[in-house]
């Protein structure tokens, strides 16, 4: 039989006789054939399959051997012995090589046809051992895949117990090798498949012995992690992520970030070849995995890393999202890179160039898919955009392109900046106690406090929190100044934009205090903002000269040269009309002067007399002073302590209300009358001309008690409204000016040369109309400024805290200016080249030297991490809590204080 069919096959005759005598040859397999026939059959057959010349033969050869092996079964397996199987597996079939895929389909199909019988149980220890041999050559995906299908058939067949676990990371190996086809789209598909195979074999083996699965993965790492360029793995590995249960990622992660064997050079190649799987179609979980990977990295502050990769690496991730297959996850893992990527704008400047491109496609494309894509693309444009403002050329045509989409709120970009920063994610990963020293959730910066220096620090924040003020500083051009605007510039864009949970300005604090200032010493805060605002002033005007008298380049533009006035002047100059008439020949005196803040006295009906007290303070005015520092000083009274908790009996308002009245001026504060010429009853009144932008109150609480010949504090509980008006103008053409707050500084303690400042101020804009109609309530609104400590809060702390802590009362307050409706304040001059969000553009000097200060610190919290964990298992830690800056003082500050609050090379043809 075997003779004829053989002959038959090879035959020329016509293909349908060739076929009508195959069939009778198949239906005589019912019928009892010898068993030496059964065997010449087989190997007939078996021949044919292999080494078939044509389909038909190989058609042939198929169809007899399963008619003769369904009907004689045991012959059949007497056929497929172990030696045969050894011999197929290790030497091929004639000119067939043994790593050819038709030998395994081969093995596979006769594996199918005794299926049910013994004797597969009988092969299946020589296909394991030849399994485990296979993958250890490194076969072809094609090879692997076959392996795999046969297996899955098969499960008796797979390797176990340990050599489970070695043939598991034979095969992670031999994904490592595979290699994709430069060919059509076809075959591309086919490879993808094929490597699907595979991985879903082995994520029937780790479920069958979970025991395989860590190795297997250890295998992957070690794979990814190798540094010998020579040899670039494949991103086939990532067919295997979409199997890792991801309940497995904490663990892992951990293990991957804090073991002290893994190089940093081995961690940063596994880290960008783990990004490159995100060019792989199909694979789910790989961007889980990647931003888990970069959050480890981050708690465990191995900043090298991140910033090597995000360089590297964000651009190929950027070019991923123009493909739909992978563009879900690619944009989760640019995300993440992009918005903790926070030190400096590199990262997002080497996309920000293809980023119009990708609009407009994705806006013709008319999917519904690209649609909802789009909306968190822009999304995260904007909020780096926000993080990064200054950049209008590089970001004009950015915002043209998104203009008709959705544009965040504010306090959500905070919150995702806050939320996504490098040295904001959990340290729960560490081997030990780390101590992450990154802003605080609010996003805003503290001040370092240099040995009782909370009194500048508390005014610095309030400056800062004055929108406008901030925003003219920073845009002034100082390139190469060394004065103290160019400091406060340089601070002022510190607090903006550093990375630090809080900034030391030793160089502003060296060029700001005033010379009688003890160094150390704790001082009055309402003084150094007198004389700051004035040393400002000053040199502004003195620029001005210097410009006047020698034309050139000198640190002004046109924000300062505005109208004539300074920009102290401008933000917070108002002017004062102070009248003196006499009683007895009612001659009158007026004087006209300029202010800087109004020092409110407070009014001697509200406290009870234990004897005479001077009220310490005057009006802080730009040219030198005025009457309140020349004239009579209201008489007050050493003030009651059982008062101090009580609600506030006296509100901000009555206080400028009394400010502003009339005072008869007698006994030994007669006033000189010329025209008199002598000693004379008089009334003094004061009435504002001109109304800041800025209103400054402050509070006399400091007062000399004649009687004891000491200093006191008057801890009068005062109401602070938010929304004030200032009276502007006399008789009938006098008007309410409205003011709403912006910040309060406040003191803690009982006297000026002691106890502690800090201060309350709010976000943005002070002067919205919807904060208003909020009552300021909003808990993301106000901040709470403790020198190095920042926390949220709300305006019914700031109202609430003398009644709770009686020591802790409002000294100094400012007010923005608002317009009709509840609009902040018109300023006379605007900022030329206004940033993203009306920030203006930080120049590049400004730019560097943040950008490098970041790295810095970046750099150092990671040299810190390593140090800290080469000592926890011999050194113990101990810190003290946040806010305990100066020595002993209240408020928060010390315990007395009454508180305050595939590296491969066909990526682009992997994705279709």
């Amino acid at each position: 039989m075997d003779k004829i069919l053989e002959a038959l096959v090879s035959s020329s005759h016509p293909l349908p006789v060739k076929r009508a005598i195959v069939k009778r040859v198949v239906e005589a397999a019912e019928k009892e054939v010898s068993g030496e026939q059964c065997q010449a059959l087989y190997r007939l057959t078996a021949r044919l399959i292999l080494q078939g010349t044509d389909a038909f033969q190989r058609q042939v050869g198929t169809q007899v051997q399963e008619a003769y092996a369904r009907y004689h079964r045991d012959e059949f397996a007497h056929f497929l012995s172990k030696d045969y199987v050894l011999e197929l597996l290790q030497q091929g079939c004639g000119t067939l090589d043994r790593r050819d895929p038709a030998i395994l389909d081969f093995l596979h199909s006769c594996l199918r046809l005794l299926i049910s019988c013994p004797a597969v149980l009988e092969l299946a220890p020589v296909v394991r051992a030849e399994a485990l041999r296979i993958v250890c050559e490194r076969p072809e995906a094609v090879l692997c895949a076959r392996l795999a299908a046969l297996l899955a058939d098969f499960p008796q067949c797979v390797p176990r117990d340990k050599a489970a676990v070695l043939f598991c990371q034979q095969l992670v190996r031999s994904f490592a090798h595979f290699q994709c086809p430069v060919a059509e789209e076809a075959e591309l598909r086919r490879y993808v498949a094929q490597v699907s195979h595979v991985a879903t074999l082995l994520q029937g083996i780790w479920k069958a012995e979970p025991s395989t699965l860590l190795p297997s993965l250890q295998e992957v790492f070690a794979v990814i992690s190798a540094t010998d360029s020579s040899f670039q793995p494949s991103i086939a590995l990532a067919s295997l992520v979409h199997h890792i249960p991801l309940q497995m990622i904490t663990v892992l992660i951990k293990s991957l970030t804090t073991d002290q064997n893994v190089k940093d050079a081995s961690m940063t190649q596994a880290l960008s070849r783990m990004i490159d799987w995100l060019s792989w179609p199909l694979a789910s979980h790989v961007d889980t995995w990647v931003v888990a990977l970069l959050k480890g990295l981050a708690a465990v502050q191995k900043f090298t890393i991140l910033i090597d990769v995000t360089l590297l690496k964000i651009e190929l991730v950027f070019s991923r999202l123009w493909y739909p297959i992978v563009r879900q996850g690619a944009l989760a893992v640019l995300s993440h890179m992009l918005l903790s990527f926070q030190h400096s704008p590199e990262a997002f400047h080497l996309v920000v160039p293809h980023v119009v491109p990708l609009v407009r496609s994705l806006q013709a494309d008319g999917l519904h898919t690209s649609g909802a894509f789009l909306l968190q693309f822009s999304e995260l444009v904007h909020c780096m955009m926000s993080q990064y403002s200054g950049f209008p050329d590089l970001y004009d045509p950015i915002l043209e392109a998104i203009k008709d989409l959705p544009k965040p709120g504010e306090e959500k970009i905070r919150y995702v900046l806050n939320q996504s920063a490098w040295t904001s994610q959990s340290n729960s990963l560490a081997p030990g106690p780390l101590v992450l020293t990154g802003k605080s959730e609010t996003g805003k910066t503290g001040l370092v406090n240099l040995g009782n220096t909370c009194y500048m620090n508390s005014i610095l924040q309030t400056l800062f929190m004055a929108t406008d003020f901030r925003r003219h500083v920073l845009s002034l051009h100082l390139n190469g100044s060394n004065s103290l605007i160019k400091k406060l510039q340089v601070l002022f864009a510190f607090l903006a934009h550093t990375q630090r949970a809080a900034y030391a300005p030793r160089s502003f604090l060296d060029a700001s205090r005033p010379p009688w200032f003890t160094v150390g010493s704790q001082q009055d805060c309402s003084e150094y903002l007198r004389f700051l605002l004035d040393r400002l002033h000053e040199e502004e005007k003195t620029f001005r000269a210097l410009q006047m008298a020698k034309p050139r380049p000198l640190p002004s533009n046109s924000d300062v040269e505005c109208d004539g006035r300074t920009l102290v002047e401008r933000m917070f100059g108002g002017r004062l009309s102070t009248g003196i008439r006499c009683l007895q020949c009612h001659s009158l005196s007026e004087k006209e002067e300029p202010f800087t803040d109004l020092a409110l006295a407070f009014c001697p009906s509200v406290r009870t007399a234990q004897g005479p007290v001077d009220q310490l303070g005057g009006l802080g005015a730009i040219n030198g002073g005025g009457e309140g520092s020349e004239g009579s000083v209201r008489e007050g009274v050493h003030p009651r302590m059982e008062r101090a908790g009580a609600d506030p009996v006296l509100s901000l308002s009555d206080l400028v209300e009394y400010f502003l009245a009339p005072e008869v001026l007698e006994e030994e504060n007669r006033y000189f009358c010329e025209r008199c010429g002598s000693l004379q009853r008089a009334e003094r009144t004061m009435t504002v001309v001109m109304a800041p932008e800025y209103l400054i109150l402050t509070l006399l609480r400091f007062s000399y008690d004649a009687t004891c010949h000491v200093r006191r504090k008057i801890l009068d509980n005062v109401g602070i409204p938010l929304s004030l008006g200032l009276p502007v103008g006399e008789g009938s053409g006098v008007c309410v000016v409205p003011y709403v707050l912006s910040s309060v500084v406040m003191h803690s303690g009982m006297s000026s040369e002691s106890g502690h400042y800090y201060s309350y101020g709010r976000n943005g804009m002070a002067a919205s109309k919807d904060v208003l109609e909020s009552g300021g309530q909003n808990s993301r609104d106000w901040f709470l400024f403790n020198d190095s400590r920042v926390t949220f809060t709300n305006f019914q702390s700031v109202q609430n805290i003398t009644s709770r802590f009686p020591k802790d009362t409002a000294y100094v307050l400012i007010y923005r200016k608002q317009e009709a409706g509840g609009q902040p304040g018109a300023l006379p001059a605007t900022i030329n080249g206004s940033g993203f969000n009306g920030e203006p553009p930080l120049h590049k000097d400004l730019m560097d030297a943040i950008t490098k200060d970041n790295k810095l610190f970046l750099q150092e919290q990671e040299l810190s991490s390593r140090t800290r964990a080469l000592q926890t298992a011999s050194a113990s830690c101990s810190s003290r809590p946040d806010g305990s800056d100066d020595n002993e003082p209240p408020g928060s500050c010390g315990p007395s204080g009454g508180g305050g609050g595939g590296g491969f090379n066909t990526v682009s043809r992997l994705v279709f």
